[in-house]
């Protein structure tokens, strides 16, 4: 195992040296110490490497982040896996606002609470999320899965596409074009393997579905011309 002692080292340093990582690495596992909330630690990776955060962390970490596994050991500040690809990010504690914002693959778990925004514009990431999320999540999401084991803030799935969202709390209101959907076998598959990635112990029987109603403009086939 790899220590690296950002305090010491410095930031360019360590995301220099996670870079320099490719898919034959014999370096696969790093452990990164005295984060103190540093900004954009493991951004960018791309190789099979697994990285443990000790400590909280600031904004966009493991950003853009493809095949690696990233774990933090406490909490994330803003844009935490923003523009995630491929690989794992796990938060302990809670993220801020904004986390998974336009993923395109992977999944985020989120042990604790998220706040505002979680999931934005997510083009096919997972999230799963322990706690609860704040208001906004989901906007003008695309495609992937969103679960929330807690409550839902306002405005849930505002201009949702065709992402899916599980909550199983309360949801304090839905945005526009977004409905409480059918569960039926094949969302209850689909979340029980959620579920059992992000570590959760809830039953997917409790979870209700929301998605899009396609009423927005751009779904409607009677403004077609």
């Amino acid at each position: 195992m790899q220590t690296f002692d950002l305090e010491a080292e410095g930031l360019r340093a360590l995301n220099s040296a996670l870079h320099a990582q490719s898919e034959q690495t014999n370096q696969t596992i790093w452990q990164v110490v005295n984060p103190k909330g540093s900004h954009a630690i493991a951004v960018g990776l791309d190789a099979p490497i697994e990285v443990n955060v000790k400590g909280s962390t600031g904004y966009y970490c493991a950003g853009m982040n493809k095949q690696a596994t990233v774990h933090v050991h406490g909490s994330a500040g803003p844009g935490v896996a923003e523009n995630m690809m491929s690989g794992t990010v796990v938060i302990d504690g809670d993220a801020s606002q904004y986390a998974g914002a336009t993923g395109h693959g992977g999944t985020l778990v989120i042990k604790g609470n998220a706040s505002s925004r979680c999931g934005i514009s997510m083009k096919g990431i997972d999230i799963v999320v322990h706690g609860s999320v704040g208001h906004m999540s989901a906007f003008m999401a695309q495609s992937g899965n969103l679960v929330v084991c807690g409550d839902a803030g306002d405005a849930l799935g505002d201009s949702i596409y065709e992402a899916r969202l599980f909550v199983r709390g309360s949801v304090k209101s839905l945005g526009a074009d977004c409905i409480e959907k059918e569960m039926r076998p094949e969302h209850l598959e689909i979340l029980a393997d959620l579920l059992e990635r992000g570590g959760c112990d809830a039953k997917p029987e409790e979870f209700k579905r929301y998605g899009s109603a396609r009423k927005l403009y751009n779904f409607n086939i009677d403004n077609a011309y």
